[in-house]
């Protein structure tokens, strides 16, 4: 997986991570995420990543992040990856992102 498809969450980098097993995070607050989102995502709003890392590293799977408009998928990637989680995909908005995964 090269850089560059790894931060924009290229189509074939999504299938692959799915096929991988990956974990869908949704960065959203739990009201934005209560009106809609991705089936069995997990809902880790962005001020409440940090506090999570351990729970996310013991998953030991690929990470694909979403939220409304894809701005907090670069911080939530950034925070990931300082942390040692790799790989992690910037999804962008979830509503893409299940379109996209719906698709697989």
């Amino acid at each position: 997986m090269s850089w560059l498809s790894d931060i924009f969450g290229g189509g074939g980098d999504i299938r692959q991570a799915v096929r991988e097993g990956a974990v869908i995070v949704d960065l959203r607050t739990a009201y934005e995420y209560d009106q809609g989102h991705i089936p069995r995502s997990l809902n880790i709003p962005l001020d409440r990543l940090r506090g999570n890392i351990d729970r996310l590293r013991d998953l030991g799977k690929p990470m694909i992040l979403c939220c409304a408009g894809g701005a907090h998928c670069w911080e939530g990637a950034s925070i990931l990856r300082e942390a040692g989680i790799s790989p992690v995909i910037n999804g962008g908005d979830w509503q893409s992102l299940w379109r996209k995964i719906q698709g697989l």
